[in-house]
């Protein structure tokens, strides 16, 4: 029976197949495999190593992602029976999930020191949460995305629970799983009614389907209905939300800082890849005539700045305050897709770029505050930092400037973008979906603001001083830099982000003339 299963199987044409486009992918799985093998003969005291070894995976994906850019010259390449696609957009994406990888890995060891959790299978299921990302980046099925999407999500749900004996964290991680199977169930039901109505899972074979039809019938919209509900939750869009203050709080800080960043970042490769590859028929304008889902998004998009900003403005635990603040950014997001055009997909991507260096920046330094007996993770541990800590005083400000949007630092670079695309379709109902954003952006100055008067303004609570690893004190640094030398020196940046959106720019314009 396996002989006849395998006897058509051309295994050399599978292995260049995978040499061709899952090498970074492949070549950061086997790193994790290794650490979970390496964990096994570690002492206690030499278990840090593990955070060495998965900064030499990551790095080592990374020039394998940079041979496949030289190799396709700007061109695509799709593989695997039109499973998989390596383009300008997936080569983007993943350079953001890497980066993310290595941020948060780097902000790990402290706090894994810390709490005594220093393991070879927190690393591990890291990288293997980045390998699942990577291949949500390139998918261009629905099937090939939906794995993927539970690769990713399967190993979060376990690092949320990573604290075993916490039981802030065992209740975060149970919310977190239950809500994810519940959403992943509904994307997964879009997916078998929108297979129902066109026959493929392929996302260009479906977008030439929906085409074909003057009108898309009810199932068709249903379907769509029912996958962007599912990817509402990845992103943590309202009134999808629930689920991540309360993870947010009760995971591992580290693992917080790379899940508000990370799998944020995959949930909005897949929402380009699934409504701007398959679903561009269904996107509709803002007459009542002819809604689709570009007004479902630009509508939960105004709900998710406002409840997201107005809820953290309440919030006096550092983690929970955050946790809003990444719920309104997932609104600003959102912008870019409404938007449409290469000005919106620019945004998009650079505010996802830049969103890796400034939240995982401010998450770092809440990282850095916790000590010996200290949860640091209330608003008020920021109090005097000027004073026993300058440095991180300093640092934290830059981000929660950029993270507020206000030049010269990146933040601002990604939100002109996006305001700038809405205002470019020449819409008024979008252009007044940019004032909300204004206005939303100008609410959140006040939270922000809270953590820079606690830090300059507040009387030193606690004098004890902070101890950085290096890991962690180039991680901040590198994280500043970046968020200042985008948002004064921005054309490289831009551009890095121009071949994404042209990626999605062209697509569109083939489906719509018939491929």
């Amino acid at each position: 029976m396996m002989g006849l299963l395998f006897q058509g199987l051309d295994w050399r044409w599978l292995v260049d197949q995978a040499v061709m486009f899952l090498m970074p992918e492949i070549v950061l799985a086997v790193f994790a495999c290794v650490l979970l093998v390496l964990d096994i003969g570690w002492r206690a005291t030499e278990r840090r190593w593990a955070a060495y070894v998965a900064l030499g995976g990551v790095g080592a994906s990374a020039v394998a992602l940079a041979q496949t850019y030289l190799n396709l010259r700007g061109h695509e390449a799709i593989g695997f029976y039109e499973m998989y696609i390596v383009d300008s957009f997936a080569i983007v994406f993943k350079v953001i999930f890497l980066l993310t990888a290595a941020l948060a890995i780097a902000l790990s060891v402290k706090f894994l020191d810390i709490e005594r959790e220093q393991r070879g299978e927190y690393y591990a299921l890291m990288l293997f949460a980045t390998v699942g990302m990577m291949f949500m980046a390139s998918g261009l099925d629905l099937l090939a995305i939906f794995i993927s999407f539970e690769l990713a999500a399967l190993s979060i749900y376990v690092l949320v629970a990573y604290f075993k004996g916490d039981r802030k964290s065992n209740e975060g991680a149970l919310k977190y799983f239950l809500l994810g199977i519940f959403s992943s169930g509904i994307f997964l039901y879009g997916i078998s009614l929108l297979y129902g109505v066109t026959g493929e899972t392929n996302l260009r074979k479906i977008a030439a389907a929906l085409a074909a039809e003057q009108t898309p019938g009810f199932l068709a919209i249903l379907a769509m209905v029912f996958i962007v509900a599912g990817l509402f939750f990845k992103v943590a869009a309202v009134p999808f939300h629930m689920w991540a203050p309360d993870a947010y709080e009760g995971a591992p800080s580290s693992v917080t800082a790379f899940m508000s960043v990370g799998s944020k970042a995959a949930a909005f490769a897949i929402f380009a890849r699934i409504f701007v590859y398959g679903l561009p028929a269904l996107r509709g304008t803002t007459s009542l005539e002819n809604l689709g889902w570009m007004a479902v998004i630009g509508a939960i998009s105004a709900l998710t700045m406002t409840w997201g900003n107005l809820a953290a403005i309440t919030q006096a635990n550092a983690k929970r305050l955050m946790a809003y603040s990444s719920i309104s950014h997932a609104g600003f997001l959102l912008l870019g897709l409404v938007a449409g055009n290469q000005t919106g997909y620019i945004g998009l991507v650079i505010y996802l770029f830049v969103y890796v260096f400034m939240n995982l920046g401010a998450w770092g330094v809440i990282i850095a505050l916790r000590r010996e007996s200290i949860p640091g993770d209330r608003v008020e541990d920021f109090n005097g930092l000027i004073h026993t800590n300058p440095v991180m005083a300093v640092l934290m400000t830059i981000f929660l400037i950029s993270l507020a949007g206000i030049p010269p630092t990146a933040g601002f670079l990604g939100k002109y973008f996006l305001f700038a695309g809405l205002i470019e379709t020449g819409n008024r109902w979008l252009a007044a979906l940019a004032v909300i954003a204004v206005i939303n952006t100008a609410v959140s100055l006040y939270y922000y603001a809270r953590f820079i008067k606690a830090m300059f303004m507040g009387p030193v609570t606690e004098p004890t001083p902070l101890a950085l690893t290096p890991l962690m004190r180039t991680a901040l640094v590198v994280a500043a830099v970046m968020v200042l030398l985008v948002g004064i020196y921005p054309p490289p940046w831009v551009d890095l982000s121009r071949l994404a959106a042209e990626q999605l720019i062209a697509i569109t314009h083939e489906v719509i003339a018939g491929f």
